[in-house]
């Protein structure tokens, strides 16, 4: 009986869980801790991570044109009534968009907690206003896709802007926890190289799953064009990148091993390597039994965790240390003094 609330009632429940919500976390905004501040960041990749997933639960379920229009869902409404598609599908669609206003106020909170944080970060607050600036990048970006009836082109770059967002969340959960002040590494610079490698190496990865899934069967309707590429072909080069990451993260691992690299270091690079294990079997999984739908979107969220550990362990090979100041001139003459006096003669 419940479930058969209409769409508009699900989403006065949960406006209203979100401003309770907001009161009773108000505290940890409006005067944060460098704990309730990571807490906050954390969330900030999980939603930024999570949106790519809901999208591609919209893709594989054929409900990306559920709203023909945007910014609103129908030329007539902002929500979902006469679209000519189902219920199901315009459901579905106006959901991910609605959790974009989640992801934008996680966005904006973090701003604010880190515009009140005492005392004010200045590398901090450049990525908390780059963050929510990025998602309503995100969002321009979807009402293209949904302008240009889901090209692939287009839904590619919906993604991979989340995936850009998401370095600037990462970022930011890392830093935080840290000083302001200078960059140095933690570890050997052979190790640090090839860290960073390993992130456009990421990316390329995630560009080429992008032109699989731009010439694969779910487009997220029925009536999306599709690229024309030899499927099997650019499968290939994607699992190619595949397994010149898992090359890149057991030549890291050994690195950190043999250098003696710090233990967090250590244990994020373990946890890369078995998320791309994991994210290896799903693929494989999904390209034997002709891509079914939830393998696809298990793909998707393989793909968003693979992206954050490396993320991780690019930023884990570097910290800030407060940078200290010399002590004055004054000062130093009468520590010398006191090095040199009575008590030195003994």
């Amino acid at each position: 009986m419940i479930l058969n609330l209409p769409l508009w009632t699900w989403q006065i429940v949960f406006a209203v869980a979100g401003v309770l919500a907001l009161v009773v976390l108000s505290r940890t905004i409006w005067h944060p801790t460098v704990a309730s501040l990571r807490w906050w960041a954390l969330g900030n990749i999980v939603v930024n991570a999570g949106i790519a997933v809901t999208g591609a639960t919209v893709r594989v379920t054929s409900s990306g044109l559920g709203c023909s229009e945007w910014p609103k869902c129908t030329k007539e409404s902002f929500v979902p009534v006469g679209t000519h598609h189902s219920a199901f599908n315009a459901a579905i669609e106006f959901g991910n968009r609605t959790l974009t206003f989640l992801v934008l106020a996680v966005g904006v909170i973090v701003f604010v907690a880190t515009l009140r944080m005492r005392p004010r970060r200045r590398d901090l607050l450049t990525l908390a206003t780059i963050i929510p600036i990025g998602v309503l990048g995100q969002a321009v970006v979807g009402g293209i896709t949904v302008w240009s009836d889901l090209h692939p082109a287009s839904v590619a770059a919906h993604f991979l802007l989340s995936t850009v967002v998401v370095i600037f969340t990462v970022a930011y959960y890392v830093r935080c926890r840290e000083p302001e002040g200078e960059l140095r590494l933690t570890v050997a610079p052979s190790i640090r190289h090839l860290a960073t490698a390993l992130v456009p190496l990421g990316f390329a990865l995630l560009v080429a799953g992008t032109v699989v899934t731009g010439t694969g069967p779910h487009g997220g309707d029925a009536s999306a064009p599709r690229w024309d590429f030899d499927m099997v072909l650019v499968t290939r080069v994607h699992s190619l990148l595949a397994w010149a990451t898992v090359a890149g993260a057991v030549a890291l691992i050994v690195l950190a091993l043999r250098l003696g690299a710090p233990r967090r270091l250590r244990t994020q690079i373990w946890l890369l390597l078995a998320v791309i294990a994991a994210q290896g079997g799903v693929g494989y999984a999904q390209y034997f039994l002709g891509l079914p739908e939830l393998l696809v979107v298990l793909h998707v969220l393989g793909s968003t965790l693979v992206w954050v550990a490396i993320l991780r362990v690019y930023f884990g090979t570097a910290e800030r240390a407060a940078v200290t100041s010399p002590a004055p001139r004054g000062e130093s003459g009468e520590a010398a003094a006191a090095a040199t006096g009575p008590a030195a003669d003994h």
